[in-house]
């Protein structure tokens, strides 16, 4: 992770680059559609193994280089490897011996989270306020099973990542009015200032973020109910 981040891999993951990537290979990306989908796969979950914070782009990559569906399930799969790789080395490498130095706080935080790991687990993908490589280590020093972990990643990115390459999929008008405004400054000024942008930021609303964030909350109606029913129970 750290030899990723010195050589400036995360860097490298633009929307820009795609976009150019696409246009070198389309020929290939259209007669290898099932070496290209795989390639992608590999990509994905080895970032998201290095923690290299460009999962929104290469979600949106997904769709815009195979279709909302295909790059969409392609995404999930190979996020949910990657965020699994990450789960068992922090169980394995650091969990206990973190765990042995926390103390009682751990136990307790264990304790209650691991009474409702899946519950918790989707509000914590669903909601887009949490970090993705966060939420991959968190729940291995907790004490999570790696069943629960798996399922909860898996079910819990689905809808963003529906969202974010069905956005990518129809980006095909942002790209065209980004090339004929980058080659109208290339005309005007020459090739030395003039660079392709494509905003990333465009792909997140804020009505995407409520949508995501109430998904997340309806993940923890059963936490309140049970929660509610073990009071009312101790209170007769």
């Amino acid at each position: 992770m750290a030899f990723a981040f010195m050589q400036g891999w995360h860097q490298q993951v633009t929307l820009e680059g795609i976009v150019a990537q696409r246009d070198r290979f389309h020929h290939f990306l259209a007669e290898n559609a099932t070496v290209s989908v795989l390639a992608y796969m590999a990509i994905y979950a080895v970032a998201v193994a290095l923690s290299v914070p460009c999962g929104l782009i290469l979600t949106a990559a997904g769709g815009l280089l195979f279709g909302w569906l295909v790059g969409a399930l392609a995404a999930v799969v190979a996020a949910t490897t990657g965020a699994t790789i990450v789960f068992l080395i922090a169980r394995t490498a650091v969990g206990d011996s973190l765990s042995r130095r926390s103390g009682p706080w751990h136990a307790k935080l264990s304790d209650g989270f691991q009474k409702d790991a899946l519950s918790y687990m989707l509000f914590l993908r669903l909601v887009p306020a949490f970090p993705f490589w966060l939420v991959n280590l968190a729940p291995a020093l907790l004490g999570v099973p790696l069943r629960t972990f798996v399922t909860g990643t898996f079910l819990g990115i689905i809808p963003a990542t529906l969202a974010f390459a069905s956005a990518g999929a129809g980006l095909d008008s942002v790209i065209l009015a980004a090339k004929n405004e980058h080659a109208a400054c290339m005309a005007l000024k020459g090739p030395d200032t003039c660079e392709l942008k494509i905003h990333a930021s465009s792909l997140v609303t804020m009505e995407l973020i409520l949508a995501l964030a109430l998904l997340g909350l309806v993940a923890l109606i059963p936490v309140v109910l049970k929660r509610w029913r073990e009071s009312h129970a101790a209170a007769k």
